[in-house]
């Protein structure tokens, strides 16, 4: 056990898919897994552990934010010796050629966050997904018909466009070709690299910085089910 995780060793499977909300997380426990427990909920951040096709598969909230994240990623990678994690998030969409409800294979994570610091590398570190996970999910996707995009994320500190920046602070990065802002891939990827693992962001295109256009509320959660599945398929794989 950890500070942030009751789970004991075993009860938390060597794949993960890792929602921000913890809420979304009993939902894929609920509605994609088999013989799902709960395996914690400490401050309120569930996990949960089931089947999905007969292997072994969990799902754990990550909070809001880099360092939530990154603590979280950490601990299941070190005292829990998970192999991989995958991200099933949501963002805000940078690109005129991204549809809400399409998905984004992050390839990279570009950041505001001092998260780097720690590692005390002498320039800027731009951490990258790996790459046997995003093969997967790409033949998955095609395989499905699913609207994706590959390309580089922005994991920022502040969320969306409600920061002291400005209110276009975003299209500066946009203009980079960076398709989306999120705030947990960056930790993510870069708490992977360091310790050797594995990670992919999945994300769905929730709301468009340029056309202000997002899913209705009743909507957000369905929507998130291609992503959901396709993060499953990865995992199995």
């Amino acid at each position: 056990m950890t500070p942030h995780n009751r789970a004991a060793k075993g009860e938390i499977a060597k794949r993960v898919l890792l929602p921000g909300d913890p809420n979304r997380a009993a939902w894929v426990a609920k509605n994609f897994l088999e013989e799902s427990q709960e395996v914690t909920n400490v401050r309120g951040m569930l996990g949960f552990t089931g089947l999905y096709k007969g292997e072994k598969i969990s799902v754990m909230g990550s909070g809001m934010g880099g360092p939530s994240a990154g603590i979280y990623s950490y601990e299941l990678f070190t005292t829990y010796e998970v192999e991989a994690i995958i991200r099933i998030g949501t963002c805000g969409g940078f690109q005129p050629y991204i549809e809400v409800g399409d998905l984004i294979f992050a390839l990279s994570a570009s950041t505001d966050s001092n998260w780097a610091h720690q590692y005390n590398l002498k320039g800027s570190y731009s951490p990258v997904v790996d790459y046997p996970l995003l093969e997967k999910a790409v033949e998955v996707a095609r395989e499905r018909q699913t609207p994706y995009h590959c390309g580089g994320v922005f994991s920022s500190d502040l969320f969306s466009d409600y920061n002291a920046l400005g209110p276009n602070s975003w299209q500066a990065w946009a203009k980079m070709g960076v398709l989306a802002q999120d705030m947990e891939s960056y930790a993510l990827y870069a708490t992977a690299a360091y310790l050797e693992k594995r990670a992919l962001s999945i994300l769905t295109m929730t709301d468009s910085c340029l056309t202000g256009q997002g899913l209705p509320a009743e909507e957000r959660m369905s929507a998130l089910e291609p992503m959901v599945e396709i993060a499953l398929e990865v995992a199995y794989s």
